[in-house]
Parts: structure tokens; C-alpha cells; sequence
């Protein structure tokens, strides 16, 4: 299940990289960069839960904050 999630969330920051690059407008450029950097947070929760390290949630909060 969780490799599951963490393969379709990889697959949406590849979508997400795509309109970051090919934004019509500034403004949704910035919103995909924000939202790369969301999605970052979940797959390091996500990893840490893969390999059994669930310390790695702490890190994912730390890289939010």
C-alpha cells in the first residue's frame, strides 16, 4: 500500500515538474515549486515507513518547517 502511494506520488511531481517548467503564467510556476516541495515532505514520510525508520517523519516535519 505504501509503495503503492509513494510510486503515484512520484508519478504527480512528475506532473507537477512539467507545469513548473511549462507554466503559462509566473503564478502557477511558484504554486508548482510549492507544491514540489509539499510532496517532498510526504515521500520522506513515506520512505521512512518503507524501510521501517519511522524517525524519518521527524525529518520530513523538520524539512517542512
Amino acid at each position: 500500500m505504501f509503495a503503492a502511494s509513494f510510486f503515484l506520488v512520484l508519478v504527480a511531481m512528475g506532473v507537477v515538474l512539467i507545469r513548473a517548467v511549462r507554466g503559462p503564467t509566473t503564478y502557477d510556476r511558484i504554486l508548482a515549486v510549492n507544491v514540489c516541495g509539499t510532496m517532498t515532505v510526504i515521500l520522506i514520510a513515506l520512505a521512512g515507513f518503507l524501510v521501517g525508520r519511522p524517525a524519518f517523519l521527524d525529518l520530513s516535519l523538520v524539512y517542512a518547517l
